[in-house]
């Protein structure tokens, strides 16, 4: 498209008894659509959507859902002070494998256990010796040791006492 660029009219000299010649109105060139114009507007949409419901779901609490999700551990963050829900019985030097623990707040009808300390960096053998511990748990106290280390690596132990 090329512009271009016209000289102002001379101006008319009236006589009379003649019409004033009227020039054609030049109609305003329309610029050309983009093409695909029509995706683009497709794509805002819905990215508009998706944020609405990306927004929504924080709002409603799917954040929890998906951190639950992407983090099933639901004791990697306790420490003492927490409380945890009920835990299968165990007595002596017995371990049970549990994978629905989790921590409550200390006031629910769920709380079970107190969390008395937390040991970071500990293998499996020395969570099962349940040494790390001890200092936590005063005496004549019923003490538990709960970890989650994979085998061959190094992880957290949290020293349990019974809620009173």
């Amino acid at each position: 498209m090329s512009e271009q660029v016209a000289p102002p009219p001379a101006p008319q000299v009236e006589q009379a008894g003649q019409p004033e010649p009227v020039a054609p109105a030049a109609a305003p060139e329309q610029p050309e659509k983009p093409k695909g114009g029509g995706a683009k507007k497709a794509l805002g949409i819905i990215g508009a959507i998706v944020a609405f419901l990306v927004i929504a779901a924080l709002k409603f609490g799917a954040a929890s859902a998906i951190g639950n999700f992407l983090n099933p551990d639901e004791t990697a963050e306790a420490k003492a002070g927490d409380c945890i829900a009920e835990l299968p019985e165990v007595t002596g030097t017995e371990e049970q494998s549990v994978s629905d623990a989790k921590v409550v707040k200390c006031t629910s009808t769920e709380a079970v256990y107190n969390v008395v300390g937390r040991v970071e960096d500990q293998t499996e053998a020395q969570a099962k010796t349940g040494k790390a511990c001890e200092q936590y748990i005063k005496e004549g106290d019923d003490g538990y040791v709960f970890y989650n280390i994979a085998p061959g690596g190094k992880g957290y132990l949290l020293c349990l006492t019974k809620k009173a």
